[in-house]
């Protein structure tokens, strides 16, 4: 993509686009080159989207043929114009998965939609990029339950042995949580998953790929990085994958490539239809959609690195990956800052948390669910504080709290140097409070789990 001829583009069609920068007084002919156009003022959600009406956001003040809702943090709704040609192009993030490592073009393939339905962004979106695949030849069937427990355990037994295998999409903790406690011959039906929305470990990739039955957790499980605001950006390829698995344990080298311990989602994007940038460690980036977008700041830490930069520092630390990979750019993505709580001046982030529930010795017995909080007591003294969902059937006991409580606190010195150098060693095992599966006041069932209070 040539960002200085989208620019122009955009200045000359779209209304909002052509007051913003008149508000800030730049004259479009003379964004000529790229330097130019890195200096352009960015756009925001409350800055640029809120303060137009839906119509002058849009390409000839005309709005597409599909809308679609997102909550976000505030929840207030925001609308999202779509397009059957952002379909198009963003059905080949999903067919990159399907392809490369679900080998569908080879395979019948049952593509079970487990996002929201209705409004919402996710699943209806979903739901029309994979019949684009089958429109492409792919022996795809969709068939889209949404999150309708009883209706996902009903279609699946009735559809998947037609199949030779099943494609599960949605977001991590749903499907998790689904394969656990849903008693169905996942192994048998060759499962495969497609997550989008959470940051997880790749001990949550392991894990789940062992109790559905996966051979193969690099080919089996994909996470696509997407907003609301353009659709997906990104996806995990194989290559992607394994490098993400060489870096899981080795932190100090993860530290040395992104700046941080923990681990991002690392996908690979298309820079031929989207163009993205760094900005003081987070993303902006710019691209055609159902509301044009340039140098669109989204909020999410996260950069970018080249394709030559990132597979000449893996061989230096020693690592020469076996699956081959389209030679496009990474971004790495991190998610939203105000998910953290800060103990004692670090940062403690949910993706630590998660790490210390996936362990052997207490995976079984927790959902993988969480809020993290820090609770001051009667003597104004702060503690870490960390509700955990049991799996259904278990009940909370003080054994089980231990376990889970050292488990984390294992994996956060492992993981993260602030929380090993800031926080004294008396205030480091995490206060844990277990709660039974379904509690209706930090696991609600049905709602978008929120992990920090």
């Amino acid at each position: 993509m040539d960002p200085v001829e989208l620019f122009h583009q955009v200045a000359a069609t779209v209304p909002a686009y052509r007051a913003f920068l008149a508000e800030h007084r730049i004259n479009p002919a003379k964004i000529r080159t790229f330097q130019d156009f890195v200096r352009l003022p960015m756009t925001t959600k409350d800055g640029y989207i809120r303060r137009h009406p839906l119509a002058d956001l849009c390409r000839d003040g005309v709005i597409g043929d599909m809308i679609a809702v997102s909550s976000g943090s505030t929840g207030v709704p925001s609308f999202w114009p779509r397009s059957a040609s952002d379909e198009r192009v963003i059905a080949a993030r999903f067919e990159e998965v399907f392809r490369d490592s679900f080998a569908a073009r080879e395979r019948r393939t049952l593509a079970v939609v487990c996002f929201a339905l209705g409004t919402w962004v996710g699943g209806l979106f979903t739901v029309n990029c994979c019949r684009h695949l089958a429109e492409r030849g792919y022996p795809i069937t969709v068939v889209a339950p949404g999150t309708d427990r009883r209706e996902i355990a009903r279609v699946l037994p009735e559809l998947a042995p037609h199949f030779d295998q099943v494609v599960l999409l949605g977001y991590p903790p749903f499907l998790k949580n689904i394969i656990d406690t849903e008693d169905l011959p996942w192994p048998s039906w060759n499962l495969k998953l497609v997550t989008a929305g959470e940051v997880f470990s790749e001990e949550w990739r392991t894990l789940v790929a062992d109790r559905a039955g996966m051979e193969d957790p690099v080919r089996g499980i994909a996470s696509l990085y997407g907003t609301a605001d353009a659709g997906v950006l990104g996806n995990e390829t194989a290559l992607s994958v394994e490098i993400r698995r060489f870096l899981s344990s080795r932190p100090r080298t993860a530290r040395e490539l992104f700046g941080e311990s923990r681990l991002p989602t690392l996908v690979q994007y298309d820079p031929g239809v989207r163009f993205f940038e760094e900005h003081q460690g987070t993303l902006l980036f710019s691209g055609d959609n159902g509301i044009p977008l340039i140098r669109y700041h989204i909020a999410d830490e996260g950069g970018v690195l080249p394709y030559d930069r990132m597979l000449d520092f893996v061989r230096r630390h020693g690592f020469e990956p076996s699956a081959a990979g389209p030679e496009r750019p990474f971004g790495y993505v991190f998610g939203r800052s105000h998910f953290t709580v800060s103990y004692y001046g670090a940062n403690v982030y949910p993706e630590n948390i998660a790490v210390g529930l996936e362990q052997p010795a207490v995976s079984g017995s927790v959902t993988g669910k969480f809020v993290m909080e820090v609770v001051e007591d009667a003597r104004r003294d702060r503690q870490l504080t960390i509700t955990v969902e049991l799996m259904p059937g278990e009940k909370p006991s003080d054994e089980t709290a231990q376990a889970v409580g050292e488990s984390i606190q294992a994996q956060l010195l492992r993981l993260n140097s602030e929380f090993a150098a800031y926080v004294p060693p008396a205030q480091q095992i995490p206060f844990i409070r277990l709660r039974e599966a379904g509690d209706p006041e930090y696991f609600p069932p049905g709602a978008k789990h929120r992990y920090t209070r």
